[in-house]
């Protein structure tokens, strides 16, 4: 039996027949509790497998009953499509109308429409019901749905009934499962030798046998020991199949409806979510911030409370985009549908979809927050716009794959997909590190740094260019990130980098007459003496400069290239490095091996100046020192 990732699930006012006309499709009795059998209504959701052709998908039988509009709820979140049920002998009623509102709501797009009881009333009865019906449904999802007037006692109509639904499954698109697996807990159990059973439909992604799971908002772990999918054992379970899973590691009596199985490090349980809210267009129905309402997304129910984020409140048939903060903290995804539900009088007055879950209240005084919400409104319904938003909009200006799979909740293989084709349309660029950038956070973070480097030359004409590594600490970006930068505006001519320093395209050094002068004045004495140069204190006193005069004299000779800094406040000038080089590489080349004190002796310097100039070269990798400080010939030589 080919298993297919598909939900059914009946809708309409209590003792419409829904249940029995579940029992006549599928054999299976939903309503399990004594007290349903007792009552002839139902409670709680019921699960039935349905087998046609070489197909099996799941039926969800939920309570029509105004009481239990709740689990209606739960029920019907998740489902492809419904099976609207609406007894001839009394119409449209007024669960009707709150389960097709709600449906909506829901997103639900297909079904078929079911007339049941036809073998109680006359012909007459059941066209004038069904044109009233037809004309009840014009602007809703189930226009033109196909309608099957059917009865359950004589079987009346059964077989169009069937082919239509069979017609109906074979249209649908099965669900996608490279998603998270997320399962909202419907009911748990235990079992004699197995222990703690969950029962649900998973709303994304697949769990396997053995596969690690955890339990929201308790937050226990567990390793998937048996699944069974249409109550037939497996081996894996996929979105859209009614499943139940059996985790011995759990305790039954903590786990109840409402709470979300899924896989660590993809959720976490939160009390405030950004949401789009529709109200339905029904009379005097409204909304204003800071109302209480009940909040119903997957199988969970919560009191919440809503704040409006564009208006102070949205009124019957509008649109808006709010913050809803629950009375315990819960686990919901971006485009997890919701329903509201006013707490007196009880009825459903709108819902909508999550866009994300929040760390805190969002202030919508601030107009960047409000326009930062409207546009993660708009991305969070693709997941290429959702992925390019996360990445545009990241603090640090870049994400890892990883980062933003977790983001938008896809797995890791389907994200790369994602990013790999923004990459090839030029809305993100590829970094070192696997890292991943938005091409506009490049041109903004390029035109500061280009701002920056016109305000040095202004403020330093004489300085060939800015130091790049401490550019690159003054930026606080890291370090890909700063050399994409660097490397995009010298490929556009923007910027020349030469000797460690970068500087404007255009920019030509310009030197005040007096700098000029006291620069030849300091370099003619690191001239004259080559391996024994003046510190800063001999500067000032032998060319009559004042501190700051000698530490800038230092620092242009330095960016120019003509002083080379060793260490410390000990300067070279670049041909005294020039000379001591060819010396000590020409020494190796000869004898193999250099002692500290035959350096000494090369340059005629005392150890003062000879050491740090050794230590420095190897630095640099001209020579290279082993455990008892011979030098040998290093990479760089």
């Amino acid at each position: 039996m080919n298993q297919k990732n598909i939900t059914l699930g009946t809708a309409g006012h209590i003792d419409h027949g829904k249940t029995a006309l579940v029992k006549n499709l599928t054999g299976c009795e939903t309503d399990r509790l004594k007290e349903e059998k007792e009552r002839g209504m139902s409670i709680e959701l019921g699960f039935a497998p349905w087998r046609i052709a070489d197909i099996e998908v799941g039926i969800v039988d939920v309570p029509g009953h105004e009481d239990f509009v709740k689990t209606m709820v739960a029920g019907a979140t998740g489902i492809d499509a419904v099976i609207f049920v609406i007894a001839a002998d009394d119409g449209v009623m007024p669960q009707t109308r709150e389960h097709l509102d709600i449906l909506s709501l829901l997103g639900v797009q297909h079904g078929v429409v079911v007339l049941t009881k036809v073998d109680k009333v006359l012909p007459e009865r059941i066209e004038k019901v069904s044109n009233e019906i037809r004309s009840y449904l014009q602007g809703t999802f189930l226009q033109n749905a196909p309608m099957f007037p059917f009865s359950n006692i004589t079987g009346q109509g059964f077989e169009k009934f069937y082919e239509g639904l069979n017609s109906l499954v074979q249209s649908l698109t099965p669900k996608h499962t490279d998603g998270i697996f997320r399962l909202p807990v419907e009911r748990t159990f235990s079992v004699k030798g197995y222990g703690t059973i969950v029962s649900g439909i998973p709303v994304s992604g697949a769990a396997g046998l053995g596969d690690q799971v955890i339990v929201h908002p308790q937050s226990a772990t567990g390793r998937i020991k048996a699944i069974q999918v249409y109550q037939a054992q497996a081996d894996r379970v996929q979105c859209g199949q009614c499943a139940a899973i059996n985790v011995p590691q759990w305790d039954q009596n903590a786990i109840s409806r409402g709470d979300v199985i899924t896989v660590e490090g993809w959720f976490a349980p939160s009390a405030w979510y950004l949401c789009r809210l529709d109200i339905l267009p029904l009379e005097g129905v409204f909304i204003k911030n800071g109302s209480s309402v009940k909040f119903h997304t997957g199988t969970s129910e919560n009191t919440a409370v809503v704040y409006m984020l564009e208006r102070d409140r949205v009124l019957s048939g509008e649109q808006s985009l709010v913050q809803i903060q629950v009375n315990a903290p819960i686990v919901a995804a971006p485009l997890d549908r919701f329903i509201l539900r006013s707490l007196s009088p009880v009825q459903t007055i709108g819902g909508g979809f999550v866009i994300e879950a929040l760390e805190r209240k969002l202030r919508r005084s601030r107009p960047e927050i409000l326009e930062d919400a409207r546009q993660r409104a708009v991305a969070v319904q693709d997941d290429a716009a959702f992925a390019e938003y996360v990445i545009r909009n990241v603090q640090d200006y870049t994400l890892t794959a990883k980062a933003v799979a977790q983001r938008i909740k896809k797995t890791l293989p389907g994200t790369e997909k994602i990013l790999q084709a923004l990459v090839e349309t030029g809305a993100v660029m590829t970094l070192d590190q696997g890292l991943f950038i938005h091409v506009r956070n490049v041109d903004e973070l390029k035109r500061q740094f280009l701002d920056r480097l016109s305000l040095y030359h202004k403020t330093e004409p004489a300085s060939p260019g800015m130091d790049i590594e401490s550019c690159q600490k003054e930026s606080v970006l890291l370090k890909p990130v700063f050399q994409k930068l660097l490397n995009t505006a010298a490929a556009e001519g923007k910027v020349r980098i030469l000797e460690g320093r970068v500087c404007l395209a255009e920019h030509n050094v310009r030197f005040d007459p007096a700098e000029q002068k006291r620069m030849q004045q300091v370099e003619s004495i690191f001239l004259q003496r080559m391996f024994s140069p003046p510190d800063p204190s001999e500067i000032m006193a032998v060319c009559g400069l004042n501190a700051k005069e000698a530490k800038d004299a230092l620092r242009l000779l330095t960016e120019h290239g003509l002083l080379v800094r060793v260490g410390g406040d000990l300067y070279f000038h670049s041909d005294a490095l020039a000379k001591a080089k060819q010396l000590v590489v020409d020494h190796l080349k000869k004898e193999k091996r250099l002692e500290s004190v035959q350096f000494k002796y090369l340059i005629n310097a005392t150890r003062k100046y000879a050491l740090p100039l050794l230590d420095y070269f190897d630095k640099v990798g001209i020579t290279k020192r082993s455990p008892d400080n011979t030098r040998f010939l290093g990479p760089k030589a």
